[in-house]
């Protein structure tokens, strides 16, 4: 309950001050390439069920649909999900992805509930069909926002060792180590590391 008490009230917040930017961030995205400008991806949450995320788009319109054009493998098989050469994200979406904007809209998840401001990653259903058991421990909690992931790599890590920092995270919360994720956060975001 103190957890969800802090994402109410630190999430409310957040969000007041996130509004300006907010507004600037979806007029850009509209000048750019029109509507939509919010994307909405099935995620998984909380004991494995699936809800909406709400993101900036910032890529082209058609960019799931061109998904297998862009996919590429590591040296051992496994498939890359996100590439800083990626040629479907636009110009407006670089520079959102760059500081983050494009999640500012996360902010109504975390009021409705279905996230949480520090947590887990929050999972595509494709990629946790092919979780091994041990995996799904992170499902154990709300996702979240930032989490213990993010300020250890973001983008930059492989796959599996996502999931050993959540993990972590999960062993390891509390408010205090939220409001540390929280701030890390903010510089993490700031010098542009793993963002892409």
């Amino acid at each position: 309950m103190s957890k969800r008490v802090f994402d109410l009230l630190f999430g409310f917040f957040a969000l007041i001050l996130a509004l300006p930017l907010m507004a600037l961030s979806a007029l850009l995205v509209f000048l750019e390439s029109g509507f939509p400008i919010i994307f909405r991806q099935t995620r998984v949450g909380r004991n494995g069920h699936l809800f909406e995320i709400y993101k900036f788009r910032t890529m082209v319109k058609n960019a799931e649909q061109l998904q297998g054009q862009v996919e590429r493998r590591d040296a051992d098989g496994n498939l890359i999900h996100k590439t800083k050469d990626d040629p479907r994200v636009t110009r407006v979406g670089r520079i959102l992805r760059r500081f983050s904007l494009d999640e500012l809209p996360q902010l109504f998840n975390v009021l409705a509930g279905t996230m949480s401001l520090v947590g887990p990653r929050p999972e595509l259903p494709f990629l946790v069909e092919k979780y091994e058991s041990w995996q799904h421990k992170r499902f154990a909690i709300l996702p979240g926002m930032t989490g213990w992931w993010q300020i250890n790599g973001r983008s930059d890590k492989p796959m599996h060792l996502h999931t050993e920092d959540d993990l972590y995270y999960i062993q390891n919360r509390s408010i205090l180590l939220d409001l540390r994720i929280i701030l890390r956060t903010i510089w993490v975001v700031l010098i542009g590391k793993g963002a892409y």
